[in-house]
């Protein structure tokens, strides 16, 4: 069975301020994250885990071979889990601000200009009513990347789309800094985003 365990942070509480403070990058992951790391790692336990070997983002595409009896706590606290790693991972205190590559090129053709995309971005994230996540995606059917929400945690592979980029807009993610200030905060998210990460995961499946 594949133990799961809290992933370290690329970067220190406080290096993505001022964008995201101190308080709120402790909390949400030693708190938050923890808290899905073991709601994952009880979930499977609860269904004899030796049966799922694979990593949660297989687990998730394929959720109908999850017994019933569990099949939406392992949709929560696996997409929990694997949601906030893919956050951590996608943000950076040395943002340069813009994609490069083919990551660039595809927003161009399907969004027309990174500044145009963006807005679209936004205002998906801005559209979710309670808690969940917006989503850039890479779609295998059709070879193209989208725009997608979520609602709560559930991930992009549970659609059979791979996520490339999230944003979580759970409060969790903001009120300390924010409170009900959503759209300042998806505004400022932009200046920690690492494309370089971004833009490498898109290269692997391009």
């Amino acid at each position: 069975m594949v133990h799961y365990e809290l992933p370290r942070l690329p970067y220190g509480y406080d290096e993505l301020e001022p964008f995201i403070d101190k308080e709120t990058m402790q909390i949400h992951h030693k708190k938050h994250h923890q808290s899905y790391v073991d709601g994952l790692n009880k979930s499977l336990e609860s269904i004899g885990g030796d049966a799922h070997p694979k990593y949660i983002s297989a687990i998730l595409s394929d959720l109908n071979s999850v017994p019933e009896s569990a099949r939406s706590t392992i949709n929560f606290f696996g997409g929990g889990f694997e949601n906030h790693r893919l956050f951590w991972e996608t943000m950076n205190p040395k943002n340069d601000g813009v994609p490069g590559g083919k990551l660039e090129d595809a927003i161009d053709v399907y969004f027309d200009s990174f500044d145009n995309f963006k807005k679209i971005f936004s205002e998906n994230a801005l559209s979710i009513q309670g808690s969940g996540w917006c989503w850039l995606v890479f779609n295998p059917t059709y070879n193209k990347i989208e725009i997608m929400t979520t609602s709560n945690q559930t991930s992009p592979w549970t659609v059979q789309k791979t996520p490339l980029l999230g944003l979580d807009v759970w409060e969790h993610a903001y009120y300390l800094k924010y409170q009900n200030r959503r759209p300042e905060y998806v505004q400022n998210w932009w200046n920690v985003v690492n494309w370089d990460y971004v833009g490498n995961r898109f290269s692997e499946l391009a």
